[in-house]
């Protein structure tokens, strides 16, 4: 059932906490997943007991024709997917103190509604979610936030990473027994038909200093490199990787994760690479030959100095030559990233770049070749329509960024190269 016999919690209470996540950070930039919310929330507590089908969601509520079917489209388990880890990342963060917690059992389309506990304790379906995002213990959960506070878009990623990993694996196992659906067996089909899975790298960069005072980035000419902390990556970066384990899940294999800073180059010579990060943190890309259509470079001079930008080398007619995230002094609202398939140094191996100027275009970047209607579309512009079809190409994404999340990614342009 979705609301318990004896729940100390009313419906109309119920109600005001779908309110409270609808405008909470973690999902107000997101309208289809309120939209999903709200259908979900109502359908629950006014028939309890009642299953929803995957049609049902898919016409009611994501706009799907009459001639939908689950079997050959995704769409509304990637939405309850995401739905649940936005869930579990709002309870996290700004719902710690609320009294009533929203959950979306796996396998269910069916909310429960929770009383916490006096001691705080989120249900168990919630805990591993929680865990994930704020590292093993309380110093790890306070130096987290505090990091959070000061850089704004960083955080500890090793325990992070694998957390999230073993979550996203249970949720892909547990739809594994359904094809993956066809768009997702071309784009990846280089990746998942090698004899080793890939390596995904993840950005990696130096900072000095300590989250609970002050961090920057390493400098060379003034730090020594004994000071350097190299375990700290992206908010973008964890949930691209998060994505990707996702889609690897559907498509029954397995990624193997490891952060720049143990990058070496035999790894470039003898497997298959997913890149997360632009060179700016990512700096293992700035070793080998990277995008070449387009490139990220800082800006040396003028008011934007310092900033990170992609400089189209070959621009078609109507085009800009540069392209520009928001200014890093003000909170992010558009980002660009790059998405970028080339043959490894070994041409027999593959490299896949992900990479936004700021962290939140790298999460773009990752999601869009991670969602069925995204990458459709990108195939539909490469002209690809089977597995032996997919060639090396650069793409160029404009994103729209509310809250820290990205919730529109435009491809601006497309460019298609040899093998």
């Amino acid at each position: 059932m979705a609301l318990a016999h004896g729940f100390a919690a009313g419906r109309e209470q119920c109600f005001q906490q779908i309110d409270r996540l609808i405008k909470s950070h973690s999902l107000s930039g997101s309208e289809s997943l309120c939209k999903l919310l709200r259908y979900l929330a109502e359908h629950s507590l006014d028939h309890p007991g009642v299953a929803l089908k995957e049609y049902q969601i898919a016409t009611e509520v994501l706009g799907r024709s009459g001639g939908f079917d689950p079997q050959s489209d995704s769409a509304v388990r990637v939405q309850a997917g995401r739905l649940r880890v936005k869930l579990a990342e709002y309870y996290s963060h700004e719902g710690t103190d609320d009294s009533v917690v929203v959950e979306l059992p796996k396998g269910s389309y069916a909310l429960t509604f929770h009383v916490r506990t006096p001691g705080g304790q989120l249900p168990a379906g919630l805990t591993l979610e929680k865990e994930s995002r704020g590292g093993a213990g309380k110093g790890s959960s306070r130096g987290w936030a505090v990091a959070v506070g000061a850089l704004s878009v960083l955080l500890a990623a090793s325990l992070i990473t694998s957390a999230m990993l073993w979550s996203g694996r249970s949720r892909s196992q547990a739809g594994a027994k359904e094809p993956a659906p066809p768009v997702y067996q071309i784009f990846w089909s280089r990746f998942v038909t090698a004899p080793q899975p890939p390596w995904v790298i993840f950005s990696n960069a130096n900072f000095v200093g300590r989250p609970q005072t002050n961090m920057r980035y390493f400098n060379p000419s003034t730090d020594s490199r004994e000071a350097i902390l190299d375990h700290y990556t992206g908010v973008g970066e964890v949930l691209a990787i998060h994505a990707l384990d996702r889609v690897f899940g559907m498509l029954n294999r397995e990624l193997r994760v490891k952060r720049g800073a143990l990058f070496s180059l035999d790894d470039v010579r003898n497997n298959d690479l997913i890149f997360i990060g632009s060179p700016a943190e990512n700096l293992t890309l700035l070793e080998i030959p990277g995008t070449q259509e387009f490139v990220f470079q800082k800006v040396n001079s003028g008011p934007r100095e310092g900033d990170v930008e992609v400089i189209n080398v070959h621009p078609a007619a109507g085009e800009s030559r540069a392209f520009m995230a928001s200014p890093s002094s003000q909170s992010v609202n558009e980002d660009y990233a790059i998405i970028g398939l080339k043959p490894g140094l070994d041409p027999s191996h593959a490299m896949l770049i992900l990479a936004g100027t700021t962290t939140v275009g790298t999460q773009a970047a990752a999601e869009y070749v991670c969602r069925e209607d995204s990458l459709t579309e990108l195939l539909r512009r490469l002209g690809v329509s089977k597995a032996s079809d997919m060639k090396p190409f650069e793409a160029l994404l404009r994103v729209k960024v509310t809250h820290g999340v990205p919730v529109i990614s435009d491809l601006v342009a497309v460019r298609k190269r040899g093998n």
